[in-house]
C-alpha cells in the first residue's frame, strides 16, 4: 500500500521512537524538559522538514509519508510528536508558502535541517477558535513595525528560536489589518510570561506570550499588511493532518501496550486475551484504530494529489482524536488497576492524547466545518 519512499521513512521513524523516544518518555514527562541531543538527532533524520523542498533543504517528501512519521514518533512520545507538527506545519509550510527569499534563506533552510524549533503565536485568551478576535497590534513605524499583546497556549514557546506571530495593524477592525510577522525569540518585548502547567504532553512547551513594545524590521513582515488572517488559515489542512496522524499514533501504542498485557496476563486459568469480554474489547479498539488511521491516510493522498481537503482533514482530526480517547481508555481497561499506575505508561499516553481533541480546532469546530460543507 505505500511506496518504498514511504515505507522506509515510517520504519526510520518507527526505530528511531522506539529506541530513543519511548525509553524516555515518562521522564520527560516528569522533567518538562526534551534532551536538545533528540531534537538534533529528528533534524539529522529530515524529520523537522519534512515535506519542504529540497532547495530549501527539506526532506521533500509528501503527505502520506509526513503522516506516517508522525504517527510513529507520537507512539514514541506525544509531546515530542506535537514539537514535530508545529514546526512542521504551520511554522514550515508558512514560510515556504508565504515567506520572503530573504526569510526563506535565513529562517527555513536551518528550520528545515532541525537546527532550530519554530513556534506559532495566534491563540489569544479571547480568541482560540475565533482567530479574527485578535487584540494584538502592530503600530507601524518608520523602518518596521511596534508589536503590544498577549498570546495564550503557544506551543514552543519557550524553546522556539523563532516564532510567527498574528496582531491586527493599529486601527483596522475584524479580520481585515490581520498581518503575520516573523519574530525572533531574542528580540527585546518577547516574553514568555508564564509556561503553563499540562495535564498532559507536559514534555512539550506551552507557554503564555507578552509582545511589549516589539520592534521588528520591515522585513520581518511575512506577506502583505493585512494577509495574516488568510496565512493563518491555509495551513489548516496540514495542521489538522498533523493533530490526526499524532492521534493515530498514541492510540497504536496503548493499544500494543494492552494487547502484549492480554497476551500475557492470565486469570482463571486463561490468557485473559481469550476471555471474551476482554479479546471483543480488542476487536473493537483496534477496528476503530484502523478506521482513524484510513481517514488520516486519506487526507493525507488528497493533499499529495492536490485537491482540496479541509473537510476530509476535518474528518480525521474529529474522529480520529475522539477515536484516540476511546481506544486509550479501553487499551487502561485491559491493564485493570495496573493501567492507573504510572508503570505501565499507558495513564500518560491517556493525559497526552485528550488534547487532540482540543488544539488546531475543537472537535466542535470540525464539525461546524463538515457540516458546512455538507450544506454547501
Amino acid at each position: 500500500m505505500f511506496t518504498e519512499d514511504q515505507t522506509l521513512i515510517r520504519d526510520t521513524a518507527r526505530a528511531f521512537a522506539r529506541e530513543r523516544l519511548a525509553p524516555g518518555a515518562a521522564a520527560r514527562d516528569r522533567s518538562g524538559d526534551i534532551e536538545p541531543a533528540l531534537l538534533r538527532e529528528m533534524g539529522e533524520l529530515g524529520l523537522l522538514g519534512m515535506v519542504v523542498n529540497p532547495a530549501y533543504d527539506g526532506a521533500g517528501a509528501d503527505y502520506v509519508s509526513y503522516a506516517l512519521a508522525l504517527m510513529e514518533i507520537a507512539a514514541g512520545d506525544g509531546a515530542i510528536s506535537t514539537v514535530m507538527s508545529v514546526h512542521n506545519a504551520p511554522f514550515n509550510a508558512i514560510l515556504e508558502r508565504f515567506g520572503s527569499d530573504e526569510q526563506k534563506e535565513t529562517v527555513l533552510r536551518p528550520a528545515a535541517q532541525g537546527a532550530f524549533i519554530g513556534a506559532f503565536a495566534l491563540t489569544e485568551a479571547q480568541a482560540g477558535s475565533d482567530a479574527s478576535a485578535l487584540r494584538s497590534t502592530a503600530r507601524k513605524v518608520q523602518g518596521g513595525y511596534v508589536l503590544d499583546g498577549a498570546k495564550e497556549y503557544i506551543t514552543s514557546g519557550r524553546i522556539g528560536r523563532y516564532c510567527i506571530a498574528f496582531a491586527r495593524m493599529e486601527g483596522a477592525k475584524g479580520k481585515a489589518g490581520i498581518t503575520a510577522f516573523l519574530v525572533p525569540t531574542d528580540t527585546a518585548g518577547y516574553t514568555v510570561a508564564r509556561v503553563e502547567d499540562k495535564m498532559g504532553q507536559r514534555a512539550s512547551d506551552t507557554c503564555a506570550l507578552r509582545f511589549e513594545g516589539l520592534e521588528l524590521p520591515e522585513s520581518a513582515r511575512i506577506g502583505a499588511e493585512g494577509d495574516g488572517y488568510r496565512i493563518a488559515l491555509a495551513s489548516l489542512e496540514t495542521g489538522r493532518i498533523g493533530i490526526a496522524a499524532q492521534s493515530v499514533g498514541m492510540a497504536q501504542a496503548a493499544l500494543e501496550m494492552a494487547l502484549d498485557y492480554a497476551k500475557e496476563r492470565k486469570t482463571f486459568g486463561a490468557r485473559i486475551f481469550d476471555h471474551q469480554a476482554v479479546g471483543f474489547r480488542l476487536a473493537d479498539l483496534a477496528t476503530q484504530l484502523e478506521a482513524a488511521r484510513q481517514l488520516v491516510l486519506n487526507a493525507a493522498r488528497m493533499k499529495d494529489a492536490g485537491l482540496p481537503c479541509l473537510t476530509e482533514a476535518a474528518m480525521a482530526k474529529l474522529f480520529a482524536s475522539e477515536a484516540a480517547e476511546r481506544i486509550v481508555s479501553g487499551a487502561l481497561q485491559c491493564f485493570g488497576g495496573m493501567g492507573y499506575m504510572r508503570d505501565t505508561g499507558i495513564e500518560r499516553i491517556a493525559r497526552d492524547v485528550r488534547v487532540c481533541q482540543i488544539y488546531e480546532g475543537t472537535s466542535d469546530i470540525q464539525k461546524l466545518i463538515i457540516a458546512r460543507a455538507l450544506g454547501a
